[in-house]
């Protein structure tokens, strides 16, 4: 016994008694308490009946024995008492030793089977309260050890990544404090927060890995020899789509507005030997993003400098672009044909930005042209030729193809067009495809001369129709599997995009309230661009959001390619928005309903006629610089009260003038006490419009009455300026040193 109460004890060690589940569980122990005794009286009860039955059938086969056995005395039988009185101790004493064993082992099975129960419920509890259990019951087997996530994520797609039922994760969310549905986006710390609940780590990666298309790897024997992609880069005007018009025998630059370029046109030229793919990229200093991708898709740069005007800015950003991508550069003296040509100074200035001339011993080859004479035209061909060889240019033509997207438009009649670079692979029509955020087969294929095509190979450029959307330029082109994959890759980008998007938009927070305030001070100008190709908007949007300063900023609520709908003129109206079209235009439904509206759309063809007259616009929302002009000064002499009037000063004018229009300032020993204007100014009894220099009048001051005796009077009037959007950009440059300076001190 002094063991079992040793057990029981051991049993309750460790809990609270004051606590309910404390009080539950003592309850619990003293019920199997009672119910163990009572199976042991059972026990003993029943084992004593059974020996009383059994010493019962002894003593009727001894009765029935010879007379000569002595018969033993009967057993008195007392089942309540432990030790039944017995006149045969022999035959009584075994069966009483083995109940007191049996019920011993009663007992500590009993308990056995009790410390095993509470030991798996405790067990199961431990198991539910641990990371990686699920509430909803499913098997935590099922929960992958690792997931990828973007900078935000939906509740919804966390859940499906984690294989857990969406409830559980906003449960779990709601235990961490935050409140979200199935459609709304959490960041990637609070998503890694949640995985690591149910033993998931997750790795935040970016929207291009998570939709990444893999690409085949490229075996030796399938590599062959292709065309060189060449691109033509320089200052405007320097002649570089004369020159590809020479080498194509077309008239591009005709079609040109203003004669500049403003799109990158991709052509491929047949020469004798091989050949030759050109991207013309346009020289205007507005197209840095063109002249950067022209860059990054080429094998080598022609550098087109004119011979009479030498190396201008855009010429210099020009072979900044190609020396970051680290392509060779062969420089076109063009212009040779004019009298002031100088050819001699650009191989000067050549030197200057590390490009030193073959003949001078250096490693950039140099030609000098004339694109419109057409001289020396197969020499610079026969160049870009021999370099390409040098360079082992090579791509495989039997895998699937893909590319860049150079330049993309919506045309009214075909919808989305594309004009795409392939780099490696071949295609054809019904080829499915992933151009960026867009997707789609394609139906047609054409190639630079405008002429239907079926099949097209590395460094080729063609226009394809077929598209959901327009992409932008620059976007990575892929051949898909099937429509069911690339329309799959497709929907996923656009998915994560819109969540990106909507992330970008700024919430008004505690930490940020001041800084939305000020932002709210800012005087915008509005615009809706739409435009003939994506390049030429994405440029015109740059260059004209280059133009804000610290008081007035330009805001693009939308751009797109095509012409303008009703749905843009809307737009316009509810954001009280211009639009701008370059190189497309308004229908004349369109048109009626803008006019009804009361919005103006401005039709363009040249950039920097664009930038101007924004410029002009923004100029005009400047708040004008004010500046105080003092015209005079009055001491006044005395001071009179007169009824219904009040106070009226007896003045001298000291200096200058005073006027009945001017602003006064009331200065008392040499502070200022009031600042205002003048309700009354007289000379004599005559109202007088201005009283000169050294003549009395008096004078009576609005919304002031305390003016004392030799109290000064200014008399000043405000001049508005006009100021420049120049002189808001130096003085924002000037802060902007300074509040630099400061924080290097500090």
């Amino acid at each position: 016994m002094d063991n079992i109460k040793k057990k029981k004890l051991v049993l309750k060690k460790g809990k609270k008694s004051g606590s309910i589940a404390a009080k539950i569980a003592k309850k619990h122990q003293q019920d199997k308490a009672d119910e163990i005794k009572k199976l042991e009286r059972e026990k003993i009860e029943r084992i004593a009946k059974e020996k009383a039955l059994e010493l019962e059938q002894k003593q009727k086969s001894a009765t029935k024995a010879p007379s000569s056995v002595q018969p033993s005395a009967p057993a008195a039988i007392i089942p309540d008492k432990k030790v039944p009185v017995t006149q045969a101790p022999s035959a009584s004493t075994p069966s009483k030793d083995k109940a007191k064993k049996q019920k011993s082992h009663l007992r500590e099975d009993i308990l056995k089977q009790e410390e095993h129960k509470k030991f798996f419920l405790k067990q199961q509890k431990m198991k539910r309260q641990s990371p990686g259990s699920q509430d909803s019951g499913s098997l935590s087997s099922s929960i992958p050890k690792a997931i990828k996530i973007t900078e935000y994520i939906q509740v919804g797609e966390l859940a499906r990544k984690l294989n857990i039922k969406t409830s559980d994760i906003i449960a779990k969310l709601m235990q961490m404090g935050v409140m979200a549905t199935i459609t709304q986006s959490i960041d990637a710390e609070t998503a890694s927060l949640v995985s690591a609940e149910y033993g998931c780590k997750a790795t935040v990666i970016s929207l291009y890995e998570e939709t990444v298309i893999e690409e085949e790897v490229d075996e030796e024997t399938d590599l062959v020899f292709r065309p060189p992609v060449v691109t033509i880069m320089g200052h405007v005007d320097h002649g570089k789509t004369k020159l590809l018009d020479a080498l194509r025998e077309t008239d591009i630059v005709s079609r040109e507005a203003g004669g500049i370029t403003q799109h990158i046109g991709a052509y491929q030229v047949e020469t004798p030997k091989g050949k030759i793919t050109f991207l013309d990229t346009p020289g205007h200093e507005a197209f840095t993003a063109m002249r950067a991708r022209g860059a990054q898709v080429t094998d080598i740069v022609v550098l087109v400098v004119a011979a009479d005007d030498g190396i201008m800015p855009q010429t210099v950003e020009a072979i900044s672009h190609a020396q970051d991508a680290g392509v060779p550069m062969i420089v076109a003296i063009n212009k040779m044909d004019v009298p002031d040509a100088n050819p001699e100074r650009v191989l000067q200035q050549l030197g200057q930005y590390q490009l030193v001339p073959e003949e001078w011993g250096g490693t950039t080859p140099v030609v000098q042209i004339s694109a419109l004479k057409r001289t020396n035209l197969d020499k610079l061909e026969e160049v870009i030729l021999t370099t390409a060889e040098v360079l082992e240019l090579r791509a495989n033509p039997d895998k699937k193809a893909l590319g860049t997207v150079i330049e993309a438009k919506l045309d009214q009649g075909r919808g989305p067009v594309a004009t795409i670079l392939i780099s490696g692979g071949k295609i054809g029509p019904g080829s499915p495809f992933v151009a960026g955020l867009e997707g789609g087969k394609i139906r047609a294929m054409f190639n630079d001369r405008g002429q239907k095509i079926t099949e097209a190979g590395p460094a080729t450029p063609i226009e394809i129709l077929g598209l959901n959307g327009v992409p932008k330029a620059g976007d990575p082109f892929h051949v898909m599997e099937s429509e069911k994959d690339a329309k799959k890759i497709m929907e996923k980008r656009q998915e994560l995009n819109r969540q990106q998007q909507a992330q970008k938009i700024k919430k008004v927070k505690l930490e940020n309230l001041n800084e939305i305030i000020e932002e709210g001070n800012i005087r915008e100008f509005k615009l809706i661009i739409k435009g003939d190709v994506h390049g030429s908007v994405e440029a015109i949007q740059e260059s004209l959001e280059k133009l804000s300063t610290s008081e007035v900023r330009v805001h693009v609520i939308y751009s797109g390619t095509g012409e303008v709908t009703e749905t843009d003129v809307m737009l316009a109206s509810a954001g009280n928005a211009l639009i701008i079209t370059f190189n497309t235009r308004a229908n004349a439904r369109v048109r009626e309903v803008a006019e009804k509206e009361g919005i103006e759309v401005r039709q363009y063809t040249i950039i920097y006629q664009v930038i101007d007259d924004i410029k002009i616009a923004l100029t005009g929302m400047l708040a004008p610089e004010i500046t105080e002009e003092i015209i005079g000064e009055v001491s006044i002499r005395e001071v009179y009260k007169i009824s219904n009037l009040g106070l009226v000063a007896g003045c001298m004018v000291t200096s200058g003038k005073i006027t009945k229009n001017a602003q006064i300032r009331l200065i008392r020993n040499g502070a200022k006490v009031f600042d205002g204007k003048l309700k009354s100014l007289k000379r004599f009894k005559d109202d007088a419009a201005e009283v000169k220099e050294g003549f009395e009048c008096g004078i009576l001051i609005e919304g002031y009455n305390d003016m004392k005796a030799d109290d000064i009077v200014e008399a000043y009037i405000k001049k508005e300026t006009a100021r420049s959007l120049e002189s808001i950009v130096k003085a924002d440059d000037e802060k902007n040193k300074k509040s630099e300076a400061e924080s290097k001190t500090e």
